[in-house]
């Protein structure tokens, strides 16, 4: 019984890393021909090893956290889909029009790389409830304290969470990104790097929108960790591993293919080792804050006194 048991969950990943690899074509179709005609260096694997890392790798996600959820029917559907479509799609493609819109992404392509998401976040996330069993049955009945919290507690937390993020996403910037001059050429700013203070002073002066935009972008990113803090069924520590890698694996793991859009290698590369680290430690740390309420720093961390 027991190997029977292995061969369907066995199946059960095949049949989903197919699915996947079905609605991620379906879904580039919304690009098709839009993508510009520029040249791009060659991608750390070849196209075809590089979808297959790819399909495995969300797949395996998107199992996890099916699996680790209370919830069950359209409810997990519906809160996980939302919840992926934003991290994966909604949120990244912002960073697109903010960045890339006078670079490489024309006002044609920029709608339809929203649309490119929704087949793999409102198709293959649904289909992998059902195919994992998820599609019927009550939703755990155990008392979640998951987000139940004072508004005053609520209130610190987003400071806190806002404030991470603007931390992270600059740190992760200035000192893994931008000591790379292809990327700093790239996005406008060749020669010699400013020394961390002046860079951030003269961010500040020339585009003081940026912050204010990162800071949306860090609410946006806590939306959708909601669903997934929610319906978890697993403890603190494995919640904030899975929308860790929820906030920096789909988005970044694209990273490992030529990609016309961002056509030097170096700069794909700087770009996913400075964005999968920030975001899963921002991940972490969201869902850390959020899975329940707190009475005092040390309660936090789980430090009995």
């Amino acid at each position: 019984m027991k190997a029977f048991s292995v061969l369907g969950w066995i199946l059960r990943f095949i049949v989903l890393v197919v699915l996947f690899n079905v609605f991620f074509i379906g879904g580039a179709q919304a690009v098709l021909g839009l993508i510009p005609n520029i040249k791009s260096e060659p991608g750390l694997v070849s196209a075809e090893t590089g979808m297959l890392i790819i399909s495995i790798v969300n797949t395996l996600l998107v199992m996890g956290l099916v699996l680790s959820s209370r919830w069950s029917g359209w409810k997990l559907a519906l809160g996980l889909s939302f919840a992926y479509y934003g991290a994966v799609t909604f949120i990244m493609q912002i960073e697109t029009w903010y960045f890339l819109s006078n670079i490489t992404v024309g006002a044609q392509l920029l709608p339809r790389l929203f649309v490119m998401g929704f087949p793999i976040a409102f198709f293959f996330v649904p289909l992998g409830v059902l195919v994992l069993g998820k599609g019927r049955g009550k939703a755990d009945s155990v008392s979640n304290p998951a987000l139940v919290m004072p508004v005053k507690q609520w209130a610190l937390k987003l400071v806190v969470i806002v404030m991470a993020y603007l931390v992270l996403y600059w740190s992760a910037g200035y000192f893994i990104a931008w000591q790379n001059p292809e990327l700093r050429a790239f996005y406008g700013s060749p020669g010699e790097i400013l020394p961390f203070w002046t860079h951030t002073s003269n961010t500040l002066r020339t585009d003081p929108g940026l912050f204010s935009f990162q800071i949306l972008r860090a609410m946006l990113w806590t939306l959708c960790a909601l669903p997934v803090i929610r319906c978890s069924k697993i403890n603190a520590w494995w919640t904030a591993i899975l929308v860790g890698l929820l906030f920096s694996i789909p988005q970044n793991i694209g990273h490992i293919l030529e990609n016309p859009l961002i056509p030097i290698a170096s700069v794909r590369f700087s770009h996913m080792i400075e964005t999968a680290s920030s975001t899963f430690i921002f991940g972490m740390i969201v869902a850390w804050l959020l899975h329940r309420k707190h009475k005092s720093v040390s309660d936090l961390f789980g430090i009995e006194r």
